[in-house]
Protein backbone atom coordinates (compact mmCIF):
# COMPACT_ATOMS: atom_id res chain seq x y z
CA UNK A 1 0.00 0.00 0.00
CA UNK A 2 3.17 1.93 0.96
CA UNK A 3 4.27 1.54 -2.69
CA UNK A 4 1.44 2.63 -4.67
CA UNK A 5 1.43 6.17 -2.24
CA UNK A 6 4.66 7.26 -3.20
CA UNK A 7 5.19 6.18 -6.63
CA UNK A 8 2.80 8.57 -7.50
CA UNK A 9 4.62 11.73 -5.10
CA UNK A 10 7.61 10.50 -7.00
CA UNK A 11 6.26 10.97 -10.28
CA UNK A 12 4.79 14.38 -9.14
CA UNK A 13 8.33 16.05 -7.79
CA UNK A 14 9.49 15.36 -11.09
CA UNK A 15 8.58 18.41 -13.47
CA UNK A 16 9.24 20.79 -10.27
CA UNK A 17 13.10 19.81 -10.08
CA UNK A 18 12.98 19.85 -13.76
CA UNK A 19 11.35 23.41 -13.91
CA UNK A 20 13.86 24.59 -10.82
CA UNK A 21 16.67 23.61 -13.18
CA UNK A 22 14.80 25.45 -16.20
CA UNK A 23 14.43 28.62 -13.97
CA UNK A 24 18.86 28.42 -12.88
CA UNK A 25 19.50 27.86 -16.06
CA UNK A 26 18.21 31.03 -17.21
CA UNK A 27 19.30 32.87 -14.56
CA UNK A 28 22.80 32.41 -15.12
CA UNK A 29 22.32 32.77 -18.69
CA UNK A 30 20.78 36.09 -18.00
CA UNK A 31 24.22 36.90 -15.59
CA UNK A 32 26.56 35.67 -18.42
CA UNK A 33 25.07 37.57 -21.13
CA UNK A 34 26.13 41.28 -20.95
CA UNK A 35 29.56 39.35 -21.47
CA UNK A 36 29.21 37.06 -23.87
CA UNK A 37 27.28 40.91 -25.28
CA UNK A 38 30.22 42.44 -24.81
CA UNK A 39 32.61 39.31 -26.49
CA UNK A 40 30.53 39.13 -29.24
CA UNK A 41 31.14 43.11 -30.20
CA UNK A 42 34.50 43.69 -28.81
CA UNK A 43 36.29 40.20 -29.96
CA UNK A 44 34.55 37.86 -32.19
CA UNK A 45 32.69 40.61 -34.75
CA UNK A 46 36.10 42.37 -35.15
CA UNK A 47 37.90 38.87 -35.58
CA UNK A 48 35.83 38.18 -38.61
CA UNK A 49 35.95 41.35 -39.81
CA UNK A 50 39.64 41.77 -39.89
CA UNK A 51 39.53 38.15 -42.10
CA UNK A 52 37.41 39.97 -44.42
CA UNK A 53 39.77 43.03 -44.15
CA UNK A 54 42.87 40.96 -44.87
CA UNK A 55 41.24 40.39 -48.37
CA UNK A 56 40.65 43.77 -49.66
CA UNK A 57 42.18 47.17 -49.76
CA UNK A 58 40.51 48.35 -46.89
CA UNK A 59 42.36 51.49 -45.72
CA UNK A 60 41.90 53.61 -42.69
CA UNK A 61 40.05 56.81 -44.03
CA UNK A 62 38.47 56.44 -47.78
CA UNK A 63 40.60 57.59 -50.69
CA UNK A 64 40.66 58.13 -54.69
CA UNK A 65 40.55 54.60 -54.92
CA UNK A 66 37.48 52.39 -53.47
CA UNK A 67 38.23 49.19 -51.70
CA UNK A 68 38.51 46.24 -53.84
CA UNK A 69 38.89 42.77 -53.02
CA UNK A 70 42.37 41.83 -53.77
CA UNK A 71 42.54 38.00 -52.92
CA UNK A 72 45.59 36.93 -51.35
CA UNK A 73 47.79 40.14 -52.24
CA UNK A 74 47.99 41.27 -48.44
CA UNK A 75 49.32 37.64 -47.71
CA UNK A 76 51.62 37.48 -50.35
CA UNK A 77 53.48 40.54 -49.71
CA UNK A 78 53.78 39.84 -46.41
CA UNK A 79 56.29 36.56 -46.98
CA UNK A 80 58.53 39.37 -48.88
CA UNK A 81 58.13 41.71 -46.12
CA UNK A 82 61.72 41.64 -44.07
CA UNK A 83 60.34 44.20 -41.46
CA UNK A 84 57.71 41.29 -40.91
CA UNK A 85 60.23 38.91 -40.33
CA UNK A 86 62.36 40.55 -38.41
CA UNK A 87 59.28 41.31 -35.76
CA UNK A 88 58.36 37.42 -36.05
CA UNK A 89 61.91 36.41 -34.85
CA UNK A 90 62.21 39.40 -32.16
CA UNK A 91 58.64 38.19 -30.61
CA UNK A 92 60.30 34.62 -30.58
CA UNK A 93 63.34 35.92 -29.30
CA UNK A 94 61.16 37.90 -26.54
CA UNK A 95 59.26 35.12 -25.74
CA UNK A 96 61.96 32.42 -25.91
CA UNK A 97 63.96 34.33 -23.15
CA UNK A 98 61.20 36.19 -21.00
CA UNK A 99 59.04 33.22 -20.43
CA UNK A 100 61.62 30.84 -18.62
CA UNK A 101 62.92 33.68 -16.78
CA UNK A 102 59.27 35.21 -15.54
CA UNK A 103 58.62 32.14 -14.44
CA UNK A 104 61.00 30.60 -12.62
CA UNK A 105 61.59 34.53 -10.72
CA UNK A 106 58.48 34.37 -10.05
CA UNK A 107 57.90 30.88 -8.70
CA UNK A 108 61.33 32.28 -6.34
CA UNK A 109 59.70 35.03 -5.41
CA UNK A 110 56.41 33.12 -4.08
CA UNK A 111 58.20 30.65 -1.64
CA UNK A 112 60.18 33.59 -0.59
CA UNK A 113 56.69 35.60 -0.15
CA UNK A 114 55.37 32.18 1.36
CA UNK A 115 57.13 31.99 4.15
CA UNK A 116 55.85 32.89 8.30
CA UNK A 117 58.36 35.84 8.23
CA UNK A 118 57.17 39.37 10.32
CA UNK A 119 56.59 41.61 7.63
CA UNK A 120 56.24 39.51 4.42
CA UNK A 121 53.17 41.00 3.53
CA UNK A 122 55.06 44.02 2.74
CA UNK A 123 57.01 42.46 0.69
CA UNK A 124 54.74 41.25 -1.32
CA UNK A 125 53.28 44.66 -2.19
CA UNK A 126 56.35 45.56 -3.08
CA UNK A 127 56.94 43.24 -5.64
CA UNK A 128 52.95 43.49 -6.72
CA UNK A 129 53.56 46.79 -7.07
CA UNK A 130 54.80 47.27 -11.23
CA UNK A 131 52.19 45.50 -11.95
CA UNK A 132 49.23 47.67 -11.24
CA UNK A 133 51.23 50.81 -12.37
CA UNK A 134 50.19 52.00 -15.82
CA UNK A 135 52.58 50.84 -18.73
CA UNK A 136 53.06 54.21 -20.57
CA UNK A 137 54.58 55.32 -17.22
CA UNK A 138 56.61 52.46 -16.46
CA UNK A 139 58.29 52.74 -19.91
CA UNK A 140 58.63 56.32 -19.48
CA UNK A 141 60.51 56.06 -16.32
CA UNK A 142 62.74 53.41 -17.63
CA UNK A 143 63.87 55.60 -20.67
CA UNK A 144 65.36 57.87 -18.01
CA UNK A 145 66.78 54.81 -16.06
CA UNK A 146 68.56 53.97 -19.48
CA UNK A 147 69.84 57.49 -20.75
CA UNK A 148 73.09 57.38 -21.54
CA UNK A 149 73.94 60.40 -19.62
CA UNK A 150 72.81 60.64 -16.53
CA UNK A 151 70.98 56.99 -16.08
CA UNK A 152 70.90 54.75 -13.46
CA UNK A 153 71.42 51.70 -15.49
CA UNK A 154 75.11 53.05 -16.71
CA UNK A 155 75.74 54.26 -13.19
CA UNK A 156 74.95 50.91 -11.30
CA UNK A 157 77.58 49.40 -14.54
CA UNK A 158 80.05 51.94 -13.73
CA UNK A 159 79.90 50.67 -10.05
CA UNK A 160 79.90 47.16 -10.58
CA UNK A 161 82.57 46.94 -12.51
CA UNK A 162 84.93 49.43 -11.21
CA UNK A 163 85.07 51.54 -14.07
CA UNK A 164 85.67 49.48 -17.05
CA UNK A 165 82.15 49.04 -18.69
CA UNK A 166 79.83 51.50 -20.14
CA UNK A 167 78.43 54.08 -20.92
CA UNK A 168 76.04 52.32 -22.97
CA UNK A 169 73.94 53.27 -25.37
CA UNK A 170 70.90 51.44 -24.18
CA UNK A 171 67.96 51.60 -25.88
CA UNK A 172 69.83 53.12 -29.37
CA UNK A 173 71.75 50.26 -29.66
CA UNK A 174 70.67 47.62 -32.03
CA UNK A 175 72.07 44.76 -29.42
CA UNK A 176 70.79 46.12 -26.32
CA UNK A 177 67.66 47.68 -26.76
CA UNK A 178 65.41 44.52 -26.76
CA UNK A 179 67.43 43.07 -23.68
CA UNK A 180 66.88 46.55 -22.11
CA UNK A 181 63.08 46.14 -22.68
CA UNK A 182 63.43 42.15 -22.08
CA UNK A 183 64.43 43.70 -18.19
CA UNK A 184 62.22 46.13 -17.85
CA UNK A 185 59.08 43.00 -19.08
CA UNK A 186 60.32 40.89 -16.49
CA UNK A 187 60.38 42.97 -13.37
CA UNK A 188 57.11 44.53 -14.31
CA UNK A 189 55.37 41.49 -15.10
CA UNK A 190 56.78 39.28 -12.38
CA UNK A 191 54.48 39.91 -9.55
CA UNK A 192 51.64 38.99 -11.58
CA UNK A 193 52.97 35.25 -12.05
CA UNK A 194 54.26 35.27 -8.24
CA UNK A 195 50.59 36.11 -6.78
CA UNK A 196 49.33 32.94 -8.87
CA UNK A 197 52.05 30.43 -7.58
CA UNK A 198 51.42 31.66 -3.98
CA UNK A 199 48.08 30.85 -4.53
CA UNK A 200 49.39 27.33 -6.20
CA UNK A 201 51.54 26.95 -2.85
CA UNK A 202 48.80 28.07 -0.56
CA UNK A 203 46.52 25.22 -1.92
CA UNK A 204 49.23 22.34 -1.30
CA UNK A 205 48.48 20.37 2.17
CA UNK A 206 50.88 20.81 5.14
CA UNK A 207 50.72 17.23 5.53
CA UNK A 208 52.39 16.30 2.33
CA UNK A 209 55.39 18.13 3.59
CA UNK A 210 55.49 16.63 7.02
CA UNK A 211 55.05 12.92 5.67
CA UNK A 212 58.23 13.75 3.50
CA UNK A 213 59.95 15.15 6.63
CA UNK A 214 59.19 12.33 8.44
CA UNK A 215 60.46 10.49 5.95
CA UNK A 216 63.83 12.20 6.23
CA UNK A 217 63.65 14.22 2.54
CA UNK A 218 65.60 17.32 2.83
CA UNK A 219 63.97 20.78 1.96
CA UNK A 220 65.21 20.30 -2.03
CA UNK A 221 63.47 16.68 -2.67
CA UNK A 222 60.50 18.12 -0.73
CA UNK A 223 60.72 21.05 -4.01
CA UNK A 224 61.25 18.59 -6.16
CA UNK A 225 58.80 15.84 -5.46
CA UNK A 226 56.12 17.54 -3.54
CA UNK A 227 56.31 21.79 -4.88
CA UNK A 228 56.83 21.18 -8.34
CA UNK A 229 54.21 18.52 -9.22
CA UNK A 230 51.60 19.85 -7.38
CA UNK A 231 52.19 23.10 -9.31
CA UNK A 232 52.21 21.63 -12.36
CA UNK A 233 48.92 23.16 -13.95
CA UNK A 234 49.61 26.91 -11.94
CA UNK A 235 53.09 26.44 -13.95
CA UNK A 236 51.12 26.04 -17.41
CA UNK A 237 48.65 29.14 -16.58
CA UNK A 238 51.40 31.26 -16.35
CA UNK A 239 53.56 29.63 -18.81
CA UNK A 240 50.62 30.42 -21.33
CA UNK A 241 49.33 33.83 -19.64
CA UNK A 242 53.03 34.76 -20.00
CA UNK A 243 52.96 33.90 -23.53
CA UNK A 244 50.37 35.55 -24.83
CA UNK A 245 51.36 38.75 -23.07
CA UNK A 246 55.07 38.22 -24.31
CA UNK A 247 53.40 38.22 -27.93
CA UNK A 248 51.48 41.41 -27.06
CA UNK A 249 54.09 43.57 -26.26
CA UNK A 250 53.86 47.20 -28.04
CA UNK A 251 53.20 49.64 -25.31
CA UNK A 252 57.13 49.64 -24.27
CA UNK A 253 58.19 49.44 -27.85
CA UNK A 254 56.15 52.41 -28.81
CA UNK A 255 56.89 54.39 -25.85
CA UNK A 256 60.51 54.01 -25.88
CA UNK A 257 61.89 52.96 -29.12
CA UNK A 258 59.51 53.29 -31.74
CA UNK A 259 60.48 49.89 -33.24
CA UNK A 260 64.67 50.68 -33.68
CA UNK A 261 67.16 51.00 -34.12
CA UNK A 262 66.52 49.29 -37.43
CA UNK A 263 63.83 47.70 -36.61
CA UNK A 264 66.08 45.66 -33.67
CA UNK A 265 62.58 46.53 -31.77
CA UNK A 266 60.16 45.72 -34.07
CA UNK A 267 57.31 43.33 -32.74
CA UNK A 268 54.29 42.03 -34.80
CA UNK A 269 51.94 44.35 -32.75
CA UNK A 270 53.70 47.09 -33.08
CA UNK A 271 54.21 46.84 -36.70
CA UNK A 272 50.35 45.73 -37.41
CA UNK A 273 49.19 48.98 -35.32
CA UNK A 274 51.97 50.79 -37.43
CA UNK A 275 50.92 50.13 -40.86
CA UNK A 276 47.01 50.78 -39.66
CA UNK A 277 47.27 53.93 -38.10
CA UNK A 278 50.08 55.30 -39.16
CA UNK A 279 50.33 54.29 -42.94
CA UNK A 280 46.44 53.78 -43.27
CA UNK A 281 46.75 50.12 -44.29
CA UNK A 282 43.81 48.44 -42.94
CA UNK A 283 43.81 45.65 -45.00
CA UNK A 284 47.40 44.72 -45.08
CA UNK A 285 47.37 45.48 -41.02
CA UNK A 286 44.26 43.02 -40.75
CA UNK A 287 46.77 39.90 -42.92
CA UNK A 288 49.50 40.84 -40.06
CA UNK A 289 46.76 39.49 -37.44
CA UNK A 290 44.87 36.59 -39.00
CA UNK A 291 48.87 35.29 -39.57
CA UNK A 292 49.79 36.36 -36.01
CA UNK A 293 46.75 34.87 -34.45
CA UNK A 294 47.26 31.36 -36.74
CA UNK A 295 51.17 31.40 -35.39
CA UNK A 296 50.23 31.97 -31.84
CA UNK A 297 47.32 29.71 -31.63
CA UNK A 298 49.75 27.00 -33.14
CA UNK A 299 52.75 27.89 -30.45
CA UNK A 300 50.33 27.51 -27.65
CA UNK A 301 47.96 24.21 -28.97
CA UNK A 302 50.73 21.80 -27.04
CA UNK A 303 50.44 23.71 -23.97
CA UNK A 304 46.40 23.47 -24.38
CA UNK A 305 47.04 19.52 -24.68
CA UNK A 306 48.81 19.57 -21.54
CA UNK A 307 46.36 21.28 -19.52
CA UNK A 308 43.51 18.69 -21.10
CA UNK A 309 45.29 15.82 -20.54
CA UNK A 310 45.75 16.94 -16.16
CA UNK A 311 42.02 17.69 -16.24
CA UNK A 312 41.81 14.11 -17.92
CA UNK A 313 44.01 12.67 -14.91
CA UNK A 314 42.31 14.61 -12.43
CA UNK A 315 39.09 13.83 -13.47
Amino acid sequence: MSTLISTPTLIRAKPKKLRWHRQEEYTALAFISPALLLLLIFLILPFFMAIYFSFTSQRLVAGPLPTDFVGLRNYTQLLEDDTFRRSLLNNSFFGMIVVPTQTALALFLAIVVNQKLRGVHVFRTIYFSPVVMPTVVVAVIWSFLYNPGQGLANAFVKMVSFGHLGPYNWLSDEKLALPAIMVLAIWQGIGFQMIIYLVGLQAIPESFYEAARVDGAGRWSQFWYITLPQLSNTTLFVVISTTILAFKLYTQIEVMTRGGPENATVTVVWYMVNQSIRHLRVGYASAIAVVFFLILLVRLIPFLRSVIRAEGRQA
